[in-house]
């Protein structure tokens, strides 16, 4: 099963302000920069408890009908959603990959600060598509964190766009 991320950082690296506020990133239907295409390859989606709660202060579901799992080993309210298909599933990545390839999903989208964070150290991410927005904003929950050791990228290309954002994919290095 490939995994992938698709996601959007201020220039000095932060996903959202120290309190969750996502404030700086361009709102949707804004400037097109490919995550329409992405999010249309994808499977699944794979969510902290975290970053589903910021999504439920959207107002509309993002996903439409595309499966969507939160991973939390915690109790989550999911009657929020009316319209898409979510559910609830705990374990490592490594656990969650398993599960979700044996259900029939051959592309994951993994989302969120520490969900990355997690399957990036458990060497389970192949593709990065990283969007910067011209932005400093100095402080914030960051897209990367500790790691065991260096993870080796191989660029594939970056675009840049009239407004200004900046997108970079990587394939991670074998």
């Amino acid at each position: 099963m490939e995994i992938s991320v698709f996601v959007g950082t201020s220039v000095d690296g932060f996903i959202a302000r120290p309190d969750d506020e996502l404030d700086f990133l361009p709102a949707g239907g804004g400037e097109p920069h490919g995550y329409d295409e992405f999010f249309a390859s994808v499977d699944v989606l794979a969510i902290g408890r975290k970053t589903f709660e910021k999504v439920l202060t959207f107002g509309e579901w993002p996903y439409g009908k595309k499966r969507v799992v939160v991973l939390s080993s915690r109790s989550i309210d999911l009657t929020a959603v009316k319209q898409g298909a979510v559910e609830q599933m705990a374990g490592s990545p490594a656990e969650i990959a398993s599960r979700l390839a044996a259900s029939g999903a051959h592309h994951l989208y993994v989302d969120g600060g520490n969900t990355i964070q997690r399957f990036l150290r458990a060497g389970l991410i192949r593709r990065l598509i990283i969007t910067r927005v011209p932005v400093l904003i100095g402080e914030g929950i960051p897209l990367f964190s500790t790691l065991p050791h260096d993870i080796k990228l191989c660029h594939v290309e970056t675009r840049q766009y009239p407004s200004g954002l900046v997108k970079s994919e990587y394939q991670i290095a074998s």
